[in-house]
């Protein structure tokens, strides 16, 4: 589609539309406002997860990320549970933050407003705020799990890029997701099944979705905690031996490091790849906990022969998990994961300490490719045994923690961090870690840059300073190494990365915030014969953004982000805006927004979060000369369900001025009874 697209008029159409609802409602809504529930990400969270992806070696973080934050707003945390395991769910807070509102609930009582938590040691008012869609003030004796009331909940998503038919896929270009869940006292089941674009619908024998998992759990306060059959994922300690969740340590500006509590809970993402089948239990007997896990999973892999007749090793594991090519779905299910092992921990006043022991066996040995000296201390063979040893211990204001964990071949991870908070405003963190080449936990992921927990030195400090009454200061670095070879680096390289944030709360309606990120990488020039030379790649960005609610159901907000990019001169900026409303007289939300964007090159590429279905996320990389818009409507069916729909639409400038459209349609269906 060329000259004026169908994309720029629903544009223009779009945001005058949008301004003249505003214009038209503004004063029946200042007389008949009340509150509307609008699922977004705060911006703290949503920074987080613009981080995910642009780290393009781990673009399933994002999903699981989302699906987490999904998770916690459907099921909000009971903050007045004196239960660390409850309030750690709040993942994204460190240690040292569980530990303060337990101890302040067990010596205050309940907390009863978000001024009272704000107050908590460890906390401020942007803490508070940035929890609140997250947590529940609900009586701390009252749990979901205790109604003996059948409840259903599902939801489905559909979505399709009309414009973006490829004719090598051996599927549908429709993208479908569907989970199912039930509960009744602590009894809880589900299922996920999910189709990603060019996919077939049903593969296999018998025939089934090509992603499809499901659970039964059970969850008391006895001694019997936790039991789950069927998919579920699992941490404990700092996540160095088993991490099938989440990623630690994302963020130089955070509010700290994510809890590193022990868990094993049901699995409900879309990542095909990190996560358990079997069984699994969690037992608890005063300040004694024990965890036993076991799991026989299938992985992707690519196999080769050493004798050219039949595969008898694994050349490599294939993690993407899309499957829209007949050579693709080859490497489906080659090889079978088995792993098991437990966990032992004990708590004594404000120290806890566990060791940890995985084994983990595949079907087929482990070669890597010879020749390729970046995989020279890579793991081999089809047996690996992990002992961990961890701490974390809370003395007045400062929290110490730490992991070692080691593998038959005495290669190793290390992880020692401390957070302290010399005073009300002030929060200092610290955080060294080291990882050996060829260090291999296929199930753990511990803090770091890159996604792989190996070949990698480093260390990372933070604070986080309330300035003023309602200004606040956030900064970090994180000086890293990379010891041996790596991807796109024939040589031993290091890296820096240097953020600065300011927020400015003038008042509840209003929010200004202000950073700027540096980063120093190396790769090697690709352009030059022989022997690569590293090339250093300095990135500068600073991001600008303002969100104002004039009434608790409309809000406006305007993004402005420029970068740059010294290996080439390489530069880029957007300009956003969004406007969110909920109708008072209708069950009607509406999310907009418009978005001009102009960039040199891929390089210089910026990424910017979108509201999107429930348990999908969309962090577009904006990069070339065009546009970005999107509008999203949420209508709610009585107390049992809802449907919403998004339209987005790319416009790219090409050769000759040109107008390049891409489209996008998502469709959700939500009920619960």
């Amino acid at each position: 589609m060329h000259g004026v697209s169908f994309a720029q008029a629903f544009a223009t159409f779009a945001v005058k539309f949008f301004f003249c609802l505003v214009s038209i409602f503004y004063y029946y809504s200042k007389t008949n406002m009340v509150y509307g529930q609008t699922e977004k990400l705060s911006e703290s969270i949503v920074e987080i997860a613009e981080e995910f992806a642009a780290d393009d070696s781990d673009p399933e973080a994002v999903s699981v990320f989302i699906d987490l934050l999904h998770e916690l707003s459907e099921n909000p945390v009971k903050i007045n549970n004196p239960n660390e395991e409850e309030i750690s769910r709040l993942f994204f807070l460190s240690d040292f933050q569980v530990k303060a509102i337990k101890e302040y609930v067990q010596s205050s009582g309940q907390i009863v407003s978000i001024y009272e938590l704000a107050n908590i040691p460890g906390f401020d008012k942007e803490t508070a705020e940035m929890i609140m869609p997250f947590i529940t003030f609900e009586n701390r004796f009252i749990s979901n799990t205790d109604s003996a009331r059948l409840r259903h909940s599902m939801i489905s998503n559909f979505s399709i890029k009309p414009h973006n038919h490829d004719t090598s896929s051996i599927g549908s270009d429709w993208r479908i997701l569907s989970k199912y869940k039930f509960a009744a006292r602590g009894f809880s089941g589900g299922c996920t099944m999910e189709k990603d674009p060019g996919e077939k619908f049903l593969t296999g024998n018998p025939p089934r979705p090509d992603f499809l998992t499901g659970y039964l759990a059970y969850r008391g306060n006895g001694p019997v905690r936790s039991i789950i059959v069927g998919d579920y994922s699992a941490r404990f300690g700092q996540g160095l031996n088993i991490n099938t969740g989440m990623r630690q340590n994302i963020s130089l500006t955070s509010l700290g490091y994510m809890s590193a509590s022990d868990e094993i809970k049901p699995y409900t993402s879309s990542d095909e790849s990190r996560f358990f089948n079997g069984a699994a239990t969690r037992l608890a007997v005063r300040d004694f906990e024990l965890s036993l896990f076991f799991s026989k999973n299938y992985a992707d892999a690519t196999l080769a022969s050493s004798s050219g007749t039949s595969n008898d090793y694994v050349e490599s594991f294939y993690r993407a998990g899309l499957h829209n090519t007949y050579a693709l779905l080859n490497k489906k299910d080659n090889v079978s994961m088995l792993v098991y092992g437990f966990d032992f921990s004990y708590t004594l006043n404000n120290l806890k300490a566990g060791i940890l022991w995985s084994k983990n066996k595949i079907s087929m040995p482990i070669y890597p490719v010879q020749d390729d000296p970046e995989k020279l201390f890579d793991f081999t063979g089809n047996e690996n045994n992990l002992y961990s040893l961890y701490f974390s211990s809370f003395i007045k204001r400062i929290l110490f923690y730490g992991e070692f964990t080691s593998d038959n071949s005495k290669k190793y991870g290390i992880i020692q961090g401390m957070s302290m908070r010399p005073s009300d405003r002030l929060t200092i963190n610290l955080l060294l870690r080291n990882y050996s080449s060829g260090f291999t936990p296929f199930y753990g992921q511990g803090p770091g840059i890159s996604s792989n927990t190996n070949n990698e030195k480093g260390i990372l400090g933070s604070f986080s300073f309330e300035a003023l009454k309602h200004l606040f200061i956030n900064g970090g670095f994180d000086s890293h190494d990379f010891p041996w070879l790596k991807y796109r680096c024939s040589a031993p390289t290091s890296g820096l990365r240097k953020e600065l944030k300011m927020r400015f709360l003038p008042s509840e309606n209003l929010m200004i915030e202000a950073s700027y990120h540096y980063q120093f990488s190396m790769v090697d020039n690709d352009a030059q014969h022989g022997i690569p030379v590293q090339d250093q790649i300095i990135t500068r960005s600073l991001k600008v953004s303002a969100q104002y609610t004039p009434h608790e159901n409309l809000t406006f907000a305007s993004r402005a982000d420029y970068k740059i990019v010294n290996q080439a001169g390489s530069r880029g900026f957007i300009l956003c805006q969004d406007i969110n409303y909920a109708f008072r007289k209708i069950p009607l939300t509406i999310w907009a927004r418009y978005c001009l964007f102009n960039t040199d090159d891929w390089s210089s590429r910026i990424y910017t979060y979108e509201n999107d279905l429930l348990y999908s996320f969309n962090i577009p990389a904006l990069s070339g000369q065009g546009s970005r818009c999107y509008i999203m409507t949420k209508w709610k069916i009585g107390d049992f369900g809802e449907i919403r729909i998004k339209y987005g639409v790319t416009s790219l400038m090409s050769v000759g001025n040109s107008v390049e459209n891409a489209d996008e349609i998502k469709m959700q269906l939500r009920v619960w009874l």
